[in-house]
């Protein structure tokens, strides 16, 4: 990465996000390699998430994007462009963060976002490139974070973050429905 970063610093501490945030945090391997890790920052692993993940939905066709593994459950195309708008939340509370601004963002109820949002009345190649364009976005914006600028302290869903914190995030959410599609809908 070019930049001066990694998101900064290590895997946040627990005190650093709402524990519910760290089921998705403990995903990501670590730094280091261990627990399948193949070292890194965690810039480096959502550049490496952006190419693996581009490729595993490059397999899926169009007919198979609007598959639903049971009743009443996502789409692929759904399931798709939630990470997208979730990785644009979740790096838009980090960016507010970064740049020192305590005001407290709101959360949000997926499945009401993801039933107004018309995901399976687009293409499934529109979706992955969307979701490409948004993650390199985010890939050069956490690169560019100082030290101090990923420490600073904000308020999301009535807790509190550090900046640092939603790159990785970001990367389990990812690997959370990842692992989905490929155990439940392929």
């Amino acid at each position: 990465m070019d930049g001066r970063g990694d998101g900064r610093g290590g895997r946040p501490a627990r005190g650093e996000h709402e524990p519910y945030y760290g089921l998705y945090i403990d995903q990501v391997p670590d730094r280091d390699g261990r627990n399948g890790g193949a070292g890194g920052g965690i810039v480096e692993t959502l550049a490496r998430q952006l190419e693996e993940t581009s490729l595993f939905l490059s397999r899926i066709d169009e007919a198979r994007a609007s598959h639903r593994y049971a009743p009443g459950k996502w789409s692929i195309k759904q399931v798709v462009g939630h990470v997208v708008d979730v990785e644009r939340v979740f790096a838009t509370r980090g960016l507010v963060t970064a740049r020192g601004d305590a005001s407290p963002m709101p959360g949000l109820e997926q499945d009401q976002w993801v039933q107004a949002a018309g995901f399976d009345e687009r293409t499934f190649a529109s979706l992955v490139a969307e979701y490409r364009l948004v993650r390199a976005s985010n890939v050069a914006l956490f690169d560019s974070w100082t030290d101090e600028q990923s420490l600073r302290v904000g308020q999301a869903s009535g807790c509190s973050f550090t900046a640092r914190c939603w790159p990785w995030i970001i990367a389990g959410h990812e690997l959370h429905h990842v692992r989905v599609l490929r155990e439940r809908y392929l």
